[in-house]
């Protein structure tokens, strides 16, 4: 499986923006589909982006879309979630995940292998 650490998580106010980090370690990362999770308090983990291994298929929830950009850097075996126009509900901890290239990019059962998460915090 693939090694994954996400980094990038911080207190932002509303309004502003962050971006995570996901760094790949093991397998070879431009062999996995890549996406970003998240999980807020009390909350089941909801699928945020995905992105396929060459970056040309991306994949937003309807709350992303406009807001959030998913990229991937094969050379540096990073996936990237740009966030922008933070809002309160955005608070979770955001979780990256690797899924061998299968399926389609929202099929979240696909995704087996998981960060330990990033914590983001947006103050109203």
């Amino acid at each position: 499986q693939v090694q994954l650490a996400e980094s990038g998580g911080a207190l932002v106010q509303t309004g502003g923006s962050l971006r995570l980090s996901c760094a790949s370690s093991g397998r070879t990362f431009s062999n996995y589909d890549m996406a970003w999770f998240r999980q807020a308090l009390g909350k089941e983990r909801e699928l945020v982006a995905a992105i396929s291994t060459s970056g040309r298929n991306l994949y937003y929830v309807d709350f992303a879309k406009g807001r959030f950009t998913i990229s991937r850097d094969n050379a540096k075996n990073t996936v990237y979630l740009q966030m922008g126009s933070l809002k309160p509900d955005d608070t979770a901890v955001y979780y990256c995940a690797a899924s061998p290239n299968i399926g389609r990019l929202e099929v979240t059962t696909k995704y087996k292998s998981w960060g330990q998460g990033t914590q983001v915090t947006v103050s109203s």
